[in-house]
C-alpha cells in the first residue's frame, strides 16, 4: 500500500444531529449517514470536474461511512486506504464495484440527457419519473421525510438532502441547471410584509426557499404542484403572491387547475400546475383526454379482509350494492352507508333508523338557526321540542335515549362559530360549544373511526387520494371485501411497474397520499420543455 496520508479523524457517531419527529420527518446535520449518502450519491451521479477541499472532505468521510457499513468489502479495507485511493474509488465508483446499490435502480437517469432539472420537495419522486421519461437528468433533489428519502434511494439510487431551509443543505445545488421542479407544500404569507416583493412577503415560507433559488440560480423553467384549495386559500392572495412574485423574477407564468381523471389515471385528483419560461407563456389547454376505471388497476386474488365491519357489511349487501359507497353518518343520499344500517355500534329497530335518517336532513335546515339564536351551520343539534315537530310518535323520548345510549346521538350544546388568527395573522373559523343554550339531539357524524371509508367502484374512477384515508379504501375480491394493496394505489397516481415501494404499508400509504400524478407531471412538462427547446432554436 502506499504511504498513507493523514485520515479525516471524523466520525459520525460523534455528531448525532438527527432527529425523526412523530411526523416520520428527518432532521439531520452535515455529519448524518443520510446527509452523507446525500452527499455521496450525488457526486456518483454527476461527477463535479472539480472539487475544493471541503468537497474533498465530505466525499472521502462519505466513502469511508458508506464502506463501514457494507457487510463485505469485496477485498477493500477502509483503514488501509489512504485518502487519495478513496477518491480514485469514488472517482471510479462502476470499475470497482463498490457502489452497485447506486447504480442498478428501476430508474436510472439517461445517457444523453436532452435537459437537467432539479427535484424540491422530492417525495417520492413522480416529478422524477416524468421529467427522466422525456429525457431528462436529475442534478439535485432534496426531500425532508425519511420514508420517501430511502423509497427515492430505492428507485433512483440517489439520498435526497435533507431540509431545504438550511444554507449547508442549498450548497448543493449546481448553478446550472435547466429547470426548477418543485410540488412544494401551501403555506399562508405573512399579512405584515411591505409589499417590496418576496423578500417581504414570502420569508418564512417554503415557496420562498423556491423563489430564492430561482432568483439566484435562473433556469430557463420552472414546474411547481400544489394542491387545488391553493387558488382560494387565504381568499386567493396566496396563490396572487405566488404568480406576483414569479413575473417579479422575469418569468412568463401560466397556472391550470387541472384534473388527472382526464389523463387516464383513474382517480378524480384536481391539483394545480404552474409553469413558467423566461420567453413565453407555456400553454395548458386541450390536453388529449383519456379515461380509465379502478377495475384497470385492481389486483386479483388477495387477501380478504375478514374485520367485524367487512362482515356486517356483507350480511346486508351483496358487493354490486356497496360498490361506490362510503361508510360515514353524514349525508350522501345513496353514496352513504351509515352506521345504524349496519349495525356497527349495536342493531337498531325500523323506527330508529327512520327516526335518524330524518334527523340527518332536518338538522340542516336554517329555521333551526334562528330558533337556537345561533348562526346557521351544517348539522346542528336539535333540541327534542325540535325533533317533536316532525315526528309525531308516542315512542320519541324512548328512541331518543336508546341512541344516546348506543352512541348514535350525542346530547350537546349547539356551537357557535368564533373567529380566530394564526400567528401569521391569518383568519379561520373554528366551531366552540355555546352552553348559554340548552342542549339538543345530534348524530355523532364521522367516517375516520370506522374501519372502511369508501368501497371503490371497479366501473368508476377512485375519488380524491388522501394520506390519512388510504388505508381505509376498500375494493371487492372473488365475492369478498380487502384493502387497496399499495401496487394498486401506485397505478392510480401513474407510478410504473418497476417502481418499488419496501415499507409498510401504513408508510407507504402515507407517501402515496402526498405524491403527484405521474401522467400529467409529463404532459405538462413535455409542453415546458417544449416551449425552453423553442426558445433555444430561436436564440441559435
Amino acid at each position: 500500500m502506499p504511504k498513507k496520508e493523514e485520515k479525516i479523524k471524523t466520525k459520525l457517531a460523534d455528531f448525532p444531529e438527527e432527529i425523526i419527529t412523530e411526523e416520520n420527518l428527518k432532521i439531520y446535520g452535515e455529519t448524518s449517514y443520510e446527509n452523507q449518502m446525500a452527499v455521496l450519491s450525488h457526486y456518483l451521479h454527476n461527477h463535479p470536474k472539480r472539487l475544493n477541499k471541503k468537497q474533498k472532505e465530505e466525499i472521502i468521510l462519505a466513502v469511508h461511512e458508506f464502506l463501514s457499513r457494507k457487510e463485505f468489502l469485496q477485498g477493500f479495507d477502509k483503514n488501509e486506504l489512504s485518502d487519495e485511493e478513496v477518491l480514485k474509488v469514488a472517482e471510479s465508483p462502476l470499475q470497482y464495484n463498490l457502489f452497485e446499490d447506486f447504480f442498478k435502480v428501476p430508474f436510472p437517469a439517461p445517457e444523453n440527457p436532452r435537459f437537467t432539472f432539479i427535484d424540491l420537495f422530492a417525495g417520492m419522486g413522480g416529478f422524477r419519473i416524468a421529467m427522466q421519461r422525456l429525457g431528462g437528468k436529475c442534478v439535485y433533489s432534496s426531500e425532508f421525510k425519511a420514508s420517501a428519502q430511502q423509497a427515492y434511494l430505492a428507485n433512483y439510487g440517489e439520498m435526497p438532502f435533507g431540509d431545504i431551509t438550511k444554507e449547508s443543505t442549498k450548497r448543493y445545488i449546481p448553478n446550472h441547471f435547466d429547470i426548477l421542479c418543485a410540488g412544494f407544500p401551501c403555506q399562508a404569507f405573512s399579512a405584515a410584509g411591505a409589499r417590496k416583493g418576496f423578500a417581504d412577503e414570502t420569508r418564512g415560507t417554503l415557496f420562498f426557499e423556491v423563489a430564492r433559488i430561482l432568483k439566484d440560480k435562473r433556469p430557463k423553467g420552472f414546474f411547481l404542484e400544489n394542491v387545488e384549495g391553493l387558488v382560494n386559500h387565504d381568499g386567493g392572495r396566496t396563490l396572487r403572491i405566488i404568480l406576483d412574485t414569479l413575473k417579479s423574477l422575469g418569468y412568463k407564468v401560466n397556472h391550470r387547475v387541472l384534473d388527472a381523471s382526464d389523463f387516464g389515471v383513474a382517480q378524480a385528483r384536481r391539483r394545480i400546475y404552474i409553469v413558467g419560461t423566461f420567453d413565453n407563456e407555456v400553454s395548458l389547454d386541450d390536453f388529449p383526454m383519456r379515461k380509465a376505471t379502478v377495475g384497470d388497476v385492481l389486483e386479483q386474488g388477495k387477501p380478504l379482509s375478514d374485520n367485524r365491519i367487512t362482515k356486517l357489511l356483507l350480511k346486508r349487501f351483496s358487493l354490486d350494492e356497496l360498490y361506490g359507497k362510503s361508510i360515514k353518518d353524514k349525508r350522501g343520499g345513496g353514496d352513504n352507508i351509515h352506521s345504524w344500517e349496519i349495525g356497527i355500534k349495536g342493531e337498531t329497530t325500523k323506527a330508529e333508523r327512520a327516526l335518524l335518517n330524518k334527523m340527518l336532513t332536518e338538522r340542516r335546515k336554517k329555521k333551526w338557526a334562528e330558533l337556537w339564536g345561533i348562526e346557521w351551520m351544517d348539522g346542528m343539534p336539535l333540541s327534542r321540542e325540535m325533533i317533536a315537530s316532525f315526528y309525531q310518535g308516542k315512542d320519541l323520548d324512548k328512541l331518543l335515549d336508546s341512541l344516546v345510549k348506543k352512541r348514535y346521538l350525542v346530547y350537546e350544546h349547539p356551537k357557535k362559530r368564533v373567529t380566530k388568527k394564526n400567528k401569521g395573522g391569518v383568519s379561520y373559523n373554528v366551531r366552540e360549544e355555546d352552553e348559554s343554550k340548552p342542549r339538543g339531539y345530534n348524530i355523532v357524524a364521522g367516517k375516520l373511526s370506522f374501519d372502511i371509508s369508501k368501497i371503490l367502484d371497479p366501473n368508476d374512477v377512485a375519488p380524491t387520494l388522501v394520506a390519512m384515508d388510504m388505508n381505509k379504501l376498500y375494493v371487492g375480491d372473488n365475492g369478498g371485501l380487502r384493502r387497496l394493496t399499495l401496487r394498486e394505489g401506485l397505478r392510480l397516481f401513474g407510478y410504473p411497474e418497476e417502481y418499488m415501494l419496501g415499507m409498510s404499508e401504513r408508510e407507504g400509504y402515507d407517501l402515496l397520499g402526498n405524491t403527484v400524478v405521474v401522467p400529467v407531471i409529463k404532459a405538462v412538462a413535455e409542453r415546458l420543455i417544449n416551449e425552453i427547446s423553442k426558445q433555444k432554436t430561436n436564440n441559435k
